[in-house]
């Protein structure tokens, strides 16, 4: 941690700088249900400190629908939320979606879940994913295989992630969404905190002035590494007093 804390005491000088996270497994621990997920109150509050400090931008970059974002995480409209693993900003998909395309995933994908204990079908605006956390493990693996074979005649992007498999009918990537923000808000260093593998896509668009933090285990891109949502708490809290 020390080393990370010196990253960060030497971003809060930058002139502009934008602050993004993922939401599950990094600002809210990772629960069986995923209607449950909440954001640690303290790392929430740190982030919207942030959001309300000069020269700073605050950002959640998740998986979820835009909508759902807005409301597990309670952010205000102080801190920008882009959903659908970077697709989906305030004004909308940054591409047209193939609404006859979805519909067959998602038919597909919960006749595959049927019968199934534990495995179930999360639909989104643009994409449709299978979460298999719950399943034993050949309920699980047999689910994940079976949606992969269907798959291969689907003009879809795959995303696999911890215990989930995600079909969308556009091109989601959360480096070109941080690449967006950091555009819009013309900022001059970003912090990014994320634990899963659609992270990496972010990870990968840091500059030698950026910050990227893996939370959790696994390979990375990231330069530094932290624990647990307890730990993100902390280090948006470092951040907010450095940055004040």
């Amino acid at each position: 941690m020390d080393d990370l804390r010196h990253a960060l005491t030497a971003i809060a000088e930058t002139p502009r700088l934008l602050v993004t996270s993922d939401f599950d497994g990094t600002l809210a621990p990772i629960v069986n249900n995923p209607a449950d997920a909440r954001a640690l109150p303290a790392a929430a509050e740190a982030l919207v400190a942030l959001s309300a400090l000069p020269d700073t931008t605050a950002a959640l970059i998740s998986g979820r629908a835009r909508s759902v974002l807005r409301e597990l995480s309670g952010m205000p409209d102080t801190v920008a939320l882009i959903g659908s693993h970077g697709a989906e900003f305030d004004t909308g998909f940054v591409r047209t979606i193939d609404t006859e395309l979805l519909d067959t995933m998602i038919a597909t994908l919960r006749g595959i879940a049927a019968g199934r204990p534990g495995v179930t079908v999360e639909t989104k605006p643009a994409s449709v994913a299978l979460h298999v956390r719950n399943a034993v493990a050949a309920e699980a693996d047999s689910a994940l295989a079976e949606a992969r074979a269907a798959a291969q005649s689907w003009d879809a992007h795959l995303t696999a992630g911890k215990a989930v498999l995600e079909f969308a009918v556009i091109v989601t990537d959360k480096g070109e969404a941080v690449d967006t923000l950091r555009s819009t808000h013309d900022a001059t260093a970003v912090v990014f905190l994320g634990d899963d593998v659609t992270d990496e896509k972010a990870f990968a668009r840091m500059r030698d002035s950026d910050v990227a933090v893996k939370v959790g285990p696994g390979e990375t891109l990231a330069r530094y590494r932290v624990d647990t949502p307890a730990d993100v708490a902390e280090v948006l809290q470092f951040l907010v007093a450095a940055r004040r």
